[in-house]
């Protein structure tokens, strides 16, 4: 069986690691890439285990190396993908998830065409808010300047979601996770012919309402919250500063 290739993309704070967590748990043969980063671990991170962390003068010789499939400057900070976590999986015949942010995702897509790019979304800027702040305060720390740069970076991120296959929206998490799911066995069903043993007609279903482009009605309300007009439009947060910060 030949592996595929899924590229992940969604704002800091929109339930991304949950999600190919939960997916992973539930779905075999689906291997994660961890990322190279130059940024310093947060609260209980450990190198090795949610990314490979190291210094800009050695991401710069990996770079100069060619050893990335990609890789972005993103908050003044490196991130990048090894080529090797590909070639491994490939050896394998497992499928790989790609974590990548909107400029990564954009460089492999151009490299690779064939790799089924999924971009998942929180339901409105206060839910996303939230989940920043709850993230914070677990680390011990909460900076606001930080979380306001965050939601402001999120609405731009999410004007690039025309680009991607498929859209989730998080607002429920086992919903998200299922439609995730959906998607992974489905394409596994049309590029490999594997079949679905469970339900098949009703994953291909919640899979294809899932396509981008079948999403325009789902999305609506959530680009409307953001303030984007159109994927390529004027943006504007709707913060709603009269609101409490805390509350979902």
């Amino acid at each position: 069986m030949a592996g595929i290739l899924f590229i992940i993309s969604a704002p800091s704070g929109s339930g991304k690691s949950t999600l190919v967590s939960e997916l992973r748990k539930q779905v075999s043969g689906v291997d994660f890439s961890i990322s190279w980063t130059t940024r310093p671990p947060r609260g209980s991170e450990e190198h090795g285990r949610e990314y490979y962390f190291t210094d800009r003068a050695h991401f710069e010789e990996m770079i100069a190396a060619g050893e990335f499939l990609e890789n972005a400057e993103v908050f003044g900070n490196y991130y990048g993908t090894s080529r090797r976590s590909l070639e491994e999986a490939r050896k394998q015949g497992h499928d790989l998830i790609l974590d990548i942010d909107v400029q990564g995702a954009s460089q492999v897509r151009k490299t690779m065409p064939e790799a089924v790019s999924i971009f998942i979304m929180p339901p409105n800027p206060k839910v996303l808010r939230t989940r920043l702040r709850n993230r914070s305060r677990a680390e011990g720390q909460v900076n606001e300047a930080e979380l306001y740069r965050r939601l402001s970076e999120a609405s731009k991120e999410i004007e690039n979601y025309a680009g991607y296959s498929y859209i989730l929206v998080n607002d429920i998490l086992d919903r998200a996770v299922a439609q995730l799911e959906a998607i992974v066995l489905a394409e596994r069903f049309y590029r490999n012919s594997e079949p679905i043993t469970f339900r098949s007609s009703r994953v291909l279903e919640v899979a294809a309402a899932c396509r981008q482009a079948n999403s325009a009605e789902r999305l609506k309300p959530v680009l409307e919250a953001f303030g984007i007009l159109n994927s390529t439009g004027q943006q504007q947060l709707n913060f709603d500063e009269d609101s409490d910060p805390d509350e979902e």
